[in-house]
């Protein structure tokens, strides 16, 4: 089965897409307007390698310089070449991909970055991203693991996010775009190889997707941002029905003690400003953009993942793990008992028992 689903895809994209505008859906398009310095990097990048970009989103976090950058699923190496302008001369970023003619293309673009960009940063590796360990990468050595919309088109994305995890340094992270469903995808889709080549079929459940992530070691998935995908090709949204699809990108910290929920152990962090291009906030995810200055209340799990992390230097940290106040109010879980609801209404107050 994993086999056939790589030999498919790898056809897919070396014989039916040719560049971007073979594509047949919207759903390895990103997007929305990038932003400027995204959109600047792009323009320091291979036309050749710009041609053949196949991504769904926006997958190049912050604070890059002189981290050692791998890229899951490079293609010809866009993401790759951009990164590697943020990294810097001192950084290194290594673009994995099992298609022969995608790691050509990418591999011609080095001479490009070299005369545009005076960087020489980066190597390309033929390979599996579910055999990673194949690939002659030190475990514990990466700092940031990035992939744009192709984790999906894995047959076994637990052993991607496995794999992912086992090659990051303690605090490093794996952020990635990937398209996602709101329910699980039924076999006859699955078997369909042009919808799992247009990243739709092979499209996990997200709710599936945090379970797997936990699972592989990432405790507590976070998503920063997401966009509706409409697929745009009449003939393939019917044969998804209803089933509704997503562009959604996630950040996953390998921290081993992060816990299940959002705890509260009265903490509480400053940013001192000082990222590049994040001066006035720093956006951590859908629900922390915290002000550059201001006391911002956070859970025991965004307090490790700032603290923890390449940001520590950035930031003012409040509070320990001495006290435990309960669940995080606001923060992804609310405190499930209805009798907590109901106190002062005759569900917690006397000493009656009640049902459910």
């Amino acid at each position: 089965m994993a086999n056939s689903v790589q030999g498919s895809v790898s056809h897919y994209y070396s014989e039916v897409l040719k560049k971007t505008d073979d594509l047949k859906t919207n759903a390895c398009k990103t997007s929305g307007r990038p932003p400027q310095h995204i959109i600047d990097a792009i323009n320091k990048v291979s036309p050749e390698v710009n041609a053949k970009y196949y991504g769904c989103g926006l997958c190049i976090p912050e604070e890059l310089e002189g981290r050692t950058v791998l890229d899951l699923g490079c293609g010809s190496g866009r993401d790759v070449y951009i990164a590697s302008q943020f990294v810097g001369e001192n950084g290194h970023v290594i673009g994995v991909d099992m298609t022969k003619d995608q790691i050509d293309v990418a591999i011609a673009g080095e001479e490009f970055n070299k005369c545009t960009n005076n960087l020489s940063n980066t190597t390309f590796k033929h390979g599996y991203i579910e055999k990673l360990s194949e690939l002659g990468i030190e475990k514990n050595s990466v700092d940031v693991i990035i992939s744009n919309c192709v984790i999906n088109l894995s047959p076994d994305k637990f052993s991607v996010l496995k794999g992912a995890y086992d090659l990051l340094k303690p605090g490093g992270e794996l952020y990635f775009s990937d398209v996602y469903a709101d329910r699980r995808v039924p076999q006859n889709l699955r078997e369909n190889k042009e919808l799992w080549g247009e990243c739709i079929s092979g499209a996990l459940y997200w709710n599936d997707f945090v379970g797997m992530a936990k699972k592989a070691g990432f405790l507590d998935p976070r998503l920063v941002s997401d966009s509706v995908i409409t697929v745009d090709n009449p003939t393939l949204e019917k044969l998804c029905g209803n089933i509704k699809f997503f562009s959604a990108t996630y950040r996953l910290f390998k921290i081993p003690d992060l816990e299940t929920h959002c705890e509260d152990y009265g903490q509480a962090v400053i940013y001192n400003g000082g990222m590049e291009r994040s001066e006035f906030s720093f956006k951590l995810d859908d629900h922390h953009e915290i002000e550059t200055g201001k006391v911002f209340g956070v859970c025991g799990n965004t307090w490790k993942m700032l603290h923890d992390t390449r940001f520590k230097k950035f930031f003012t940290f409040i509070g320990d793990f001495s006290t435990h106040y309960g669940i995080y109010d606001g923060c992804g879980t609310s405190l499930p008992f209805a009798s907590a609801k109901n106190e002062g209404a005759g569900g917690g107050g006397g000493g009656g028992g009640g049902c459910c």
